[in-house]
């Protein structure tokens, strides 16, 4: 991966540089001489010999910009394929290769695919909705192997092309290989006049994923090792470290924005007498089928936590106090539905707040806390709000 620009680019505009004043000097050296002579014929040759070095000399000027535009063009590439490894942010890396893509000629829009094991496919687009990139047959061949590209055209109704005149005509998808060589995505550039790209765009969309492949599957790599140091190991919630370092951060994004925000904090009731009946083995499966129904209760952008031991938390973005209290009533009723393995039917306890203005995260989590206890002193299996003194 070239970091700095070809040599064999800057010698020629040396070359074109000097030349330039060569032809200068010669042309200057020329006017003279013809002024210390005489004669019509020695002018004429003279006016010749001019005018041949002034052609020459704007040829080489016109070089000259092209080999200067060739050497920033190789630059600004080389500076883009240089930051693409200078961070290990996943989401950096996908931006700044899919900005490499788009920055060469005729390019319209780019996509990035990951597929993942667990998790449908990452899907990173520059020009482009995630939903018209899913759309892209950029697979390969129905053998499996993976081809050295994949070239695409779009073929559309004279009608079609009328009412919409933007749309993809063409496109070209590379393999995007790991340090050891293996394929861990594709990498697609599109676009949307009528053209033929040229081999050199194969290569350097070759070279691009060659340098953006090493960095996407390290960030990734990155990324899943944070994940699971985030989890806890027996329910699969994020844990204790996580939930307040979230909660400070959403805290303070709803104090700057003027934004909502709530927290439901709770646990099983008389967790300790079914640890004692049926053993801590058992009372382990109890907390991770828990983890299981607060999982499928709560929202997309809820954030559940196991705070410790038998307590849970969720956090609740864009939300009030009536949202808080609606999620522990579908909690209760998801844990009410069924027994569990190893014990019978759960009974929790909860204590729900509001972020106020005044609130700081750890004010915040003390007043749900607070009220958590309140509600185990008012008789088990409720909720009791932050507010609420009784």
């Amino acid at each position: 991966m070239p970091l700095f620009v070809d040599s064999a680019t800057w010698i020629a505009v040396g070359f074109a540089i000097g030349a330039a004043v060569l032809v200068l000097v010669l042309a200057i050296v020329l006017v003279s001489l013809s002024r210390s002579r005489s004669g019509a014929a020695a002018g004429t040759d003279v006016e010749q010999l001019l005018s041949d070095s002034n052609a020459r000399f704007e040829a080489m000027i016109t070089d000259l910009g092209r080999a200067l535009e060739r050497a920033q063009a190789e630059g600004e590439r080389s500076r883009q394929l240089s930051v693409i490894s200078a961070t290990i942010d996943l989401d950096a890396v996908l931006a700044r290769a899919l900005e490499a893509a788009c920055a060469l000629p005729g390019i319209d829009a780019g996509t990035i695919v990951v597929p993942q094991r667990e998790q449908g496919p990452l899907i990173a687009t520059l020009g482009m909705s995630s939903e018209e990139a899913a759309r892209q047959p950029v697979a390969g061949p129905p053998d499996g192997r993976p081809a050295r590209a994949v070239r695409i055209n779009y073929r559309y109704d004279e009608e079609q092309l009328a009412e919409d005149g933007d749309l993809l005509r063409g496109g070209m998808a590379v393999p995007l290989r790991g340090e050891e060589a293996e394929v861990i995505g594709t990498i697609a550039v599109f676009w949307r006049g009528e053209r033929e790209p040229a081999d050199e765009e194969l290569s350097e969309l070759e070279l691009l994923a060659a340098a953006a492949g090493p960095s996407i599957e390290n960030a990734r790599r990155f990324r899943e090792a944070r994940q699971l140091a985030d989890l806890d190991a027996l329910t699969g919630l994020h844990n204790r470290r996580y939930f307040h370092e979230t909660l400070a951060r959403e805290v303070a994004r709803a104090h700057r924005y003027d934004r909502r925000l709530a927290l439901v904090v709770f646990d099983i009731d008389d967790f300790k007498a079914i640890n004692d009946r049926v053993g801590h083995l058992a009372g382990d499966a109890v907390l991770g089928e828990l983890a299981e129904r607060v999982q499928s209760v709560v929202r997309s952008a809820d954030i559940a936590c196991r705070v410790g031991g038998d307590e849970f938390a969720v956090i609740l973005p864009e939300s009030t106090l009536a949202d808080a209290e609606q999620l522990f009533r579908r909690l209760q009723f998801a844990v009410a539905a069924r027994p569990t393995a190893s014990a019978d039917r759960l009974r929790l306890s909860a204590g729900i707040g509001e972020l106020k203005p005044e609130d700081d995260a750890v004010s915040f989590f003390e007043r749900a806390d607070d009220a958590l206890y309140r509600a185990k002193e008012a008789g088990k299996g409720q909720a009791v709000t932050s507010d609420n003194t009784a």
